[in-house]
């Protein structure tokens, strides 16, 4: 996987580009993540694999929402794709729609877009010559979209408080301390943000454990560190959130 950053006045809004490039067949597990991310499909076809169900050829560009669960993304083989990963609070200074509704959807970008604007780019992209260009080729087009670049700064600061404790506060207490009503606060914050805030904790708090792999100290204390009640509820979080159970997961930790 190689990696881009944005133009300059691209920044306040994406982390990062990522392509990924797969010659052979491969599965990427997609854990829940605390933004939401655009791909662009420029070689091949990339599928959703979803239980016994069966797999569903993704938009060769896309939009998905932030998620509670799991992911399996199938690349099939010569495929490739450049992700867009925004910041916090980032997607909203593109798209007139609530993040909300985006939540635990992949959706085409011609629902957003101009479908010619999107015809054009994937045309481009499969065309460009180097990713270096690619790359350039979305700062352009990105540019072009930006229609709200005032962002809610409260809520970031919301957001940055949750991550400081790893997920750990009340909801409540947090609204209570920005002088705003639960109700208020939540509709503010999954508008820009794109889900709950009590949901985001918890994605929040589920990563957290999953950077500590453990060595000194078992799950259970990885459980109660992470403020779960028990055993059993922390392994039916993480088996939802992973897909595995915690020792398959930690055996070989690598996640997207």
């Amino acid at each position: 996987m190689k990696t881009y950053l944005p133009s300059l006045p691209l920044q306040p809004f994406i982390q990062v580009y990522k392509i990924i490039e797969s010659h052979d067949e491969r599965v990427n597990r997609v854990l829940p993540d605390t933004t939401p991310a655009i791909a662009f499909r420029f070689k091949g076809q990339v599928r959703y694999l979803s239980g016994e169900q069966p797999p569903v050829d993704l938009p060769a560009s896309v939009i998905s929402g932030l998620r509670s669960t799991v992911r399996l993304i199938n690349y099939q083989p010569h495929s490739a794709a450049i992700i867009v990963q925004f910041k916090a609070a980032g997607a909203a200074a593109f798209f007139k729609t609530p993040l909300h509704e985006l939540f635990e959807h992949s959706i085409s970008l011609d629902h957003f877009f101009i479908r010619q604007q999107i015809t054009d780019m994937e045309e481009q992209l499969s065309a460009a010559t180097s990713d270096t260009q690619r790359a350039a080729l979305l700062d352009t087009f990105l540019l072009s979209q930006l229609r709200f670049p005032k962002q809610d700064l409260l809520i970031l600061d919301a957001l940055r408080q949750i991550q400081h404790v790893k997920g750990d506060l009340s909801m409540k207490a947090l609204a209570a301390a920005n002088y705003l009503s639960q109700d208020a606060f939540e509709k503010r914050f999954r508008r820009v943000i794109g889900t709950t805030p009590k949901q985001m904790a918890s994605i929040i708090r589920m990563r957290s454990v999953l950077l500590q792999i453990p060595a000194d100290r078992s799950l259970t204390h990885l459980a109660l560190d992470a403020g779960y009640f028990d055993q059993a509820h922390f392994n039916r979080s993480f088996r939802l959130f992973t897909g595995l159970t915690p020792t398959a997961f930690f055996q070989a930790p690598l996640f997207w």
